[in-house]
C-alpha cells in the first residue's frame, strides 16, 4: 500500500518525510519507503469571487450576492483589472493531484486546527478526490511527537465537525465581507471601504475607546497624605475619602495641623497568590505586547517559527490548561531547563515530585493544550525568538511552582474624624514569583512597622494632593485582545474571562490577522503602543456604529455558534441561514446610509491638471472621462496601497517598493515612475542594472 501525506508547509513536509523514510526528492514532493509526502502553501483553494457567479462588482442592483452553492477555485492574484489564478498554486495543485492519484490512502498532516482542516478539505474537494484519509493530530513537531502521532492516526471523519465549522466561518466571512464592503462603497459614491464580520466590530471597539478618551472631561478631586513613623520606620497614610471641593479638603487639612493619628484597627492576614495559568496564544500576545511592545501578529509569527523549529508546542491554541497525560511529561521538561542560562538555577531547585496542578484539567483542554516548551533545546535563536521562547519556558516554570505567600497588613487610623489607611505586604514564600523576580505592581509597598490598636502616632508632614479622574487609556493590542476575547466586556477576573471565551470575537488564531487588516485598510495607526483610528477609520465607524455590522455581542454569539458546530451540537445549515438573513439586512441598511467621506487621497490628475483622481477597488483614475489617466492597483502581482498610488501621482515617483514578481516567478524591488506618456514604469537602482521596464 502506498500512502500519501500532505502537510501545510514544505518545511513540515520535509520533517515528516525524513521520519517516514521518504528520502527521494521530486518536484513538489518527496517519495520513498512506500510514502509520498507533499505539501500546500497555506490556502491553495479559496472561495470564488462575485464575477465567477456572473455578478460584476460594485453594482447596487446585484446586492446582496448570495450564491446557492459556493464555488472553489485555485488561489487568485489580481493583475490589472482582473483576478487570475496564482501560477504557483496551480503548479502545486497539479503535484498534489498526482500524489493523491498515485496512492491508496491519504494522511492529513496540515496544522491541527480549524484552518488546517479547511486547507486540506478544500483541496480534497476541488480535486474531486475520493481516497480515504486519516488525520495526524499532534501538538508539537518534535520527532517523538510525529512518530507517536503516525502510530496513533485518527479517522478523518472524526474531524468532520471541525471542517463544517471552518467552512461555515469561511462562507460567512465571504457573504458579510463582500456585500457589506460593496454596499458601503456604493453608498459613499467613491473610494473603497472594507467591512467584515469580525473586522468591523473590532474597529468599533478601537474607535469607541478613542472617542471616550478624547471627549473625557477630567474632574478634579483632593486627598490628604500624611507622613508618620513608628520606631524610626517612616510610612505614609492617605485618607480614604475623595473630596470634590478644594475648600472642603483644605478645611480638613487645616484641622490636622498640630494633631496626631490614632490607630483604630490593625488587620494582618496571610495572602496566597496562586501561580498564573499557562499561556494560550491570546495571553502570550497580550503579555508580549505589554512587556515587550510586540504586535499580536509579530508574536504569532515568532511563535509559529519556534513551533516549526520544534522548540514549543502548537501556538494557535485557545486553552490555558493541559491534560493529565501531558502533565506526566512536565518533570522531564522542567529538568531540560536545568542547563538554561536564565532558568537553570530555578529549575534545578524545583521538586518535580510535588508540582502545582492548578492548570491540569482534561475538561478544559480544547483542540490543543496550553503552550509548552518541548524537550528540544533551541539553538541560535534571534533576540526576539529568545524573548518569546523564554516567556513560554518561564511561564511553564511559574505555572507548576508553589504559590506565593505574603503577610499583608492594613492599618486604619483616625485624626479629627478623618479616616486614613496604610497597606503593606511582606513576602514569606516567593514561590512562582522567583522565576522572573519581577516586582508586583501594587499599592502595597514593603513592610509596615508593628503598631497596636489605640496607639498614637505623630504627624511629621502632611500635604494636600490635587488629582484628576482619568479616562480609560487608548487601546493597545494587549487591551484590545482582552476585549476581543470577551466580546467587548471589560473583565478582570481570570475565571470570568475564561467562561466568556466562546463568546469572544475572532479566535486566538485569527485575532492578529484581524488587527493587521485594520492597519492595511488605513483604518488605524500605531502611536507608540496605542491604537489610534485614522480619519478614514472614524468615518467608517461613525457610519456603521449603530448598524448590525458593528454589533460586537452579535459577532461574539456567532463564535459561540461555530464552537457548537465543532462539537456537533448545531447543524451548519442553521448558521448559514442566519448569516444569509443577516447579510440581506446589513446590505439594505448600508445601501440606505448617507456617508460623508473626507477624501484623504484627494489629488489633481497630473495629466489634465484639472480633474480630481478617484480611487476605486482595482484602479485609480481621473474623474474626467476625456482624460483617460488610469493607474492599476496591481502591478506584477504586487497590490499597491492608496498611499503608494498617491505618492506616484503627486510626486511622479514612489520610493522603492518590495514584492513585485517577474514572469519567471522571481521577487524583486523597484520604484514606480510615471513617464512622459503618463504610463507607469519600473525604475531600478544602479546595483540592479539601470534600466526601465513598462508595467
Amino acid at each position: 500500500m502506498k500512502i500519501a501525506i500532505i502537510a501545510e508547509k514544505p518545511s513540515v513536509a520535509r520533517e515528516i518525510a525524513a521520519i517516514v523514510g521518504a528520502s527521494h526528492k521530486e518536484d513538489g514532493f518527496m517519495t520513498g519507503n512506500g510514502y509520498m509526502v507533499t505539501y500546500a502553501f497555506g490556502h491553495l483553494i479559496q472561495l470564488a469571487m462575485p464575477e465567477d457567479y456572473g455578478f460584476s462588482g460594485f453594482v447596487k442592483e446585484n446586492l446582496p450576492i448570495i450564491p446557492e452553492t459556493f464555488i472553489l477555485k485555485p488561489r487568485q492574484v489580481r493583475e490589472g483589472k482582473e483576478y487570475k489564478p496564482d501560477a504557483g498554486a496551480l503548479k502545486q495543485l497539479k503535484v498534489i493531484k498526482h500524489v493523491f492519484d498515485s496512492c491508496d490512502k491519504i494522511v492529513v498532516a496540515t496544522d491541527a486546527g480549524r484552518e488546517g482542516c479547511l486547507i486540506f478539505r478544500y483541496i480534497y474537494h476541488h480535486l474531486n478526490c475520493k481516497k480515504p484519509f486519516d488525520r495526524l493530530w499532534i501538538s508539537s513537531l518534535t520527532d517523538k511527537a510525529i512518530k507517536d502521532g503516525l502510530q496513533n492516526l485518527k479517522q478523518g471523519s472524526d474531524y468532520d465537525n471541525l471542517y463544517y465549522a471552518a467552512k461555515a466561518r469561511s462562507e460567512a466571512d465571504w457573504l458579510v465581507g463582500i456585500n457589506a464592503s460593496q454596499a458601503l462603497s456604493i453608498a459613499a459614491g467613491r473610494g473603497v471601504y472594507s467591512l467584515g464580520r469580525v473586522q468591523t466590530p473590532t474597529l468599533a471597539m478601537i474607535c469607541q475607546r478613542f472617542l471616550e478618551n478624547k471627549n473625557f472631561t477630567p474632574v478634579p478631586f483632593w486627598q490628604i497624605r500624611v507622613q508618620t513613623e513608628k520606631a524610626n520606620i517612616p510610612f505614609a497614610v492617605v485618607n480614604r475619602e475623595k473630596y470634590d471641593r478644594k475648600d472642603t479638603a483644605n478645611a480638613i487639612f487645616q484641622k490636622l495641623q498640630g494633631n496626631s493619628l490614632q490607630v483604630q484597627t490593625v488587620e494582618k492576614k496571610e495572602v496566597n497568590q496562586e501561580p498564573p495559568l499557562l499561556y494560550d496564544l491570546t495571553a502570550l500576545q497580550k503579555e508580549a505586547n505589554s512587556k515587550h511592545g510586540f504586535s499580536a501578529d509579530k508574536t504569532l509569527s515568532i511563535a509559529q517559527k519556534l513551533y516549526e523549529n520544534k522548540a514549543i508546542t502548537y501556538p494557535r491554541t485557545g486553552s490555558r490548561y493541559i491534560s493529565a497525560d501531558v502533565f506526566d511529561e512536565i518533570p522531564e521538561l522542567i529538568n531540560s531547563l536545568k542547563t538554561h542560562p536564565r532558568f537553570g538555577g530555578y529549575a534545578a531547585k524545583m521538586d518535580t515530585q510535588i508540582l502545582n496542578i492548578r492548570c491540569v484539567d482534561d475538561k478544559k483542554v480544547t483542540d490543543h493544550h496550553a503552550l509548552l516548551i518541548t524537550e528540544n533545546q533551541p539553538k541560535d535563536l534571534s533576540g526576539e525568538e529568545q524573548t518569546i521562547y523564554e516567556m513560554v519556558a518561564g511561564r511553564m516554570l511559574e505555572a507548576f511552582s508553589k504559590k506565593c505567600v505574603k503577610d499583608a497588613t492594613t492599618i486604619i487610623l483616625m485624626c479629627s474624624d478623618t479616616v486614613f489607611e496604610a497597606k503593606g505586604a511582606v513576602i514569606k514564600q516567593a514561590g512562582w514569583r522567583a522565576v522572573f523576580n519581577e516586582k508586583e505592581e501594587t499599592e502595597e509597598d514593603g513592610a509596615l512597622p508593628e503598631v497596636m490598636q489605640g496607639e498614637t502616632l505623630p504627624i511629621l508632614k502632611s500635604e494636600l494632593l490635587e488629582k484628576q479622574t482619568k479616562p480609560k487609556p487608548l487601546h493597545t493590542e494587549a487591551s484590545l485582545l482582552s476585549e476581543m476575547e470577551t466580546a467587548g466586556k471589560t473583565v478582570e477576573n481570570e475565571a470570568e474571562r475564561a467562561a466568556m471565551k466562546e463568546s469572544g470575537i475572532g479566535t486566538p488564531a485569527t485575532r492578529a490577522a484581524i488587527i493587521e487588516t485594520l492597519f492595511s485598510r488605513n483604518y488605524i495607526v500605531r502611536e507608540k503602543k496605542s491604537l489610534v483610528p485614522t480619519e478614514k477609520g472614524l468615518t467608517v465607524y461613525e457610519t456603521v456604529k449603530d448598524k448590525r455590522i458593528a454589533d460586537v455581542a452579535l459577532t461574539g454569539s456567532w463564535e459561540n455558534t461555530l464552537a457548537q458546530i465543532e462539537r456537533g451540537e448545531m447543524q451548519p445549515e442553521t448558521f448559514q441561514k442566519t448569516i444569509e438573513i443577516y447579510t440581506r439586512q446589513i446590505t439594505m441598511e448600508l445601501l440606505d446610509t448617507k456617508i460623508t467621506v473626507s477624501d484623504e487621497n484627494a489629488c489633481v490628475c497630473p495629466k489634465c491638471k484639472t480633474a480630481p483622481i478617484r480611487f476605486y477597488p482595482k484602479v485609480a483614475k481621473c474623474s474626467d472621462p476625456n482624460c483617460g489617466l488610469v493607474v492599476f492597483r496591481t502591478i506584477s502581482e504586487k497590490e499597491l496601497t492608496d498611499k503608494q498610488i498617491l505618492e506616484l501621482l503627486t510626486k511622479g515617483k514612489t520610493a522603492v517598493i518590495n514584492g513585485f514578481k517577474s514572469k519567471a516567478g522571481k521577487i524583486f524591488p523597484a520604484a514606480l515612475k510615471i513617464d512622459e506618456n503618463y504610463k507607469v514604469t519600473f525604475e531600478f537602482s544602479e546595483k540592479k542594472g539601470n534600466f526601465k521596464k513598462k508595467s
